[in-house]
């Protein structure tokens, strides 16, 4: 096994021509009918060319061809509304206090066949190297859905995704998934809820996925109302909850986001059992980090984990950054990673 295996968490900006930079997370496509499919392929032909070219030894699609990275998995449902939204307050009102447009279920959801094995396979063909698949977890999906259907209460709405989740998690590890990652920023919001049903739903999402499975939590895009909480934020000790109980799961990998929060580092060594995609690259600002501080922070972290099971990382996903800046921070991810492995 590699040591340091280096990577990203998974998104990466759009093109304008393929979508509106403004909008960053939800933004319509700029290109409609037949020739949104071509585009996305050319998009994402340009985003794995930017990590292979800045040197990453895991790649993924950049989610290219979601306008959101909920929504593009919850479009594909049938009886989710990704498009007419309803309103609800999302993350414990953590980040704002105005209700956010959120999807809606509106009748018996329901997967009809594979969602992303194609764009997988596409991925697959444009690269060697390994390649990881995003998806959204359970317990964020339903913190971002409003459920006019069912009236489930939370862990039975979580659990009825995580069934849909884990038949689409088996289809993209029997196509050749390297990685299948679940997206879970909730975990880090209410840690009494991860511990009463958070951490089994995420269990049977990844039940009987044959390939790597691996967990992506963090604070939050670097978009401004993050950024602003962030800013004035005093407690970092969510991981500190989550963390051991996920170390005693069946999880592989597990992500933690350290450059641009108040989170010690020395929490990983609550993941023992686990390898350990840390967060080296801040997703909250424009500015690009040297090779040497990626270097200082990988460094940081093996006091804390070993070489084989350390994975350096973006924080969170890079899609609210300008393409540019992204290239460039990966480049410095890479860069940092080579010089702390070359040394070992």
């Amino acid at each position: 096994m590699t040591r340091l295996q280096c990577g990203i968490t998974g998104s990466l900006p759009k093109p304008r021509w393929l979508s509106d930079p403004t909008a960053q997370l939800r933004a319509d496509w700029m290109v409609a009918g037949e020739a949104l499919p071509e585009a996305q392929d050319d998009a994402v032909r340009l985003a794995i060319a930017d990590q292979v070219s800045a040197g990453l030894d895991i790649i993924t699609d950049g989610e290219q061809r979601r306008r959101h990275y909920i929504w593009g998995f919850l479009e594909a449902l049938e009886g989710v509304d990704a498009f007419h939204l309803g309103k609800k307050q999302t993350r414990g009102g953590r980040y704002t206090a105005e209700l956010q447009n959120v999807a809606r279920v509106v009748g018996e959801v329901r997967r009809a066949g594979p969602i992303f094995v194609d764009a997988l396979k596409f991925a697959k063909r444009e690269t060697d190297l390994p390649v990881k698949v995003t998806l959204p977890g359970p317990m964020t999906i339903v913190d971002s859905v409003v459920d006019e259907h069912y009236g489930d209460a939370l862990p039975d709405l979580a659990m009825r995704f995580a069934g849909i989740l884990n038949a689409e998690a088996k289809a993209l590890a029997e196509a050749g998934a390297d990685i299948v990652q679940f997206d879970e920023p909730a975990f880090n919001i209410d840690t009494d809820a991860v511990a009463e049903w958070g951490i089994a739903t995420l269990e049977r999402a990844a039940e009987g996925v044959a390939t790597q499975r691996a967990v992506h939590i963090c604070y939050g895009y670097g978009v401004p109302a993050v950024i602003a909480w962030k800013s004035r934020n005093q407690d970092w000790g969510h991981y500190g909850h989550t963390l051991p109980l996920l170390n005693e799961s069946s999880i592989d990998q597990v992500s933690v986001e350290c450059a641009a929060s108040g989170v010690d580092v020395s929490v990983i060594q609550n993941l023992s059992r686990k390898r350990v995609m840390l967060g080296v690259i801040s997703v909250s600002t424009d500015e690009v980090e040297t090779a040497e501080l990626v270097a200082q922070r990988i460094r940081a972290g093996l006091e804390y984990c070993d070489a084989e099971r350390l994975m350096p990382c973006t924080d969170c996903g890079l899609v609210p950054r300008p393409r540019g800046v992204a290239r460039a921070k990966m480049q410095a991810l890479a860069a940092g990673t080579a010089l702390v492995r070359d040394a070992l």
